[in-house]
């Protein structure tokens, strides 16, 4: 076993794991530590604790320090400088006219290093904008491309359900999710019922997939043919989460009843059981 205390950094949802030394922090406390990418600014988001050496991958760096005066000083420069190279990048870009969107500025703990992330359609040709940037900030510049759904991890959004959006809030890394999860959950096809504030198809789809996918091995399919204490009838709604279905069932010439049933009351032919797969299972990319 090992003690070890968890560091979140900016634009990150994932907690890294550092030596605390013989030092008590709480969740919440700011901290200076180093990185591969040199020194940084974190928060504790895991108190000291003991973990199994199994979860250890790398050898563990200890805390250099809680932030004292002077680093929180440096972090309040820092946001303003990031304000203000954010406002210049974009004004930069406009006169090499690229049609770019700045989503955010990065600088690292000493300031000698600032990262700009952007979105773009396609690829873009900033080498001229880098020297622009290098000039005009006075320090080293990265650009770094990025895509809508890390557009929407960084800045944040409230997603449809009115909480923000997972990716934002909690998700470490972005499981695949297709189509098919909406069919078999029997969700609206239609792209913008779907899809996340990024676009993409909507990361919750995966969170009770397991479920529809065992549960539907137990239910008919639509419009197939079961028999039901009250005779045979054809499957015209499923509701997955009760394990009931509604069957159509002929009363006479013209006549039908629609009857509700727990699917353990029916039988079915072993063949029209689970969803019918004819939708592209390929990740929304």
């Amino acid at each position: 076993m090992q003690k070890i205390i968890g560091v979140k950094f900016k634009n990150s949802t994932k907690s890294y794991y550092f030596d605390p030394l013989d030092e008590v922090f709480q969740e919440g406390d700011s901290v200076i530590v180093e990185t591969a990418k040199g020194v940084e600014y974190g928060i504790v988001s895991i108190a000291n604790k003991e973990v199994d050496d199994s979860e250890i991958k790398h050898e563990l760096k200890p805390i250099i320090r809680k932030t004292n005066e002077k680093d929180n000083k440096q972090i309040l420069k820092l946001q303003s400088l990031r304000l203000d190279a954010m406002k210049i990048t974009a004004e930069k870009a406009e006169l090499h006219n690229l049609k770019l969107k700045v989503v955010d500025c990065e600088y690292a703990f000493d300031g000698k290093k600032v990262t700009v992330y952007f979105t773009a359609e396609g690829r873009i040709d900033f080498r001229e904008l880098v020297k622009d940037l290098a000039s005009a900030l006075k320090t080293r510049i990265e650009l770094r491309q990025i895509y809508e759904r890390e557009d929407i991890k960084i800045r944040g959004a409230m997603a449809p359900c009115g909480r923000p959006c997972c990716c934002n809030l909690y998700l470490q890394d972005y499981e695949k999710v297709t189509i098919k999860m909406a069919k078999v959950q029997g969700l609206s096809l239609n792209p913008t019922k779907i899809s996340g504030m990024c676009g993409k198809l909507m990361c919750c789809l995966k969170y009770e997939n397991d479920y529809y996918c065992e549960t539907a091995k137990e239910m008919p399919k639509l419009h197939s043919k079961v028999t039901t204490p009250d005779g045979e009838g054809s499957v015209e709604q499923l509701d997955m989460i009760r394990k009931e279905l509604v069957v159509k069932i002929a009363k006479g010439e013209g006549d039908y009843s629609y009857n509700r049933y727990k699917v353990c009351d029916i039988i079915t032919d072993k063949n029209s059981k689970g969803i019918e797969d004819d939708t592209d299972d390929s990740e929304d990319e």
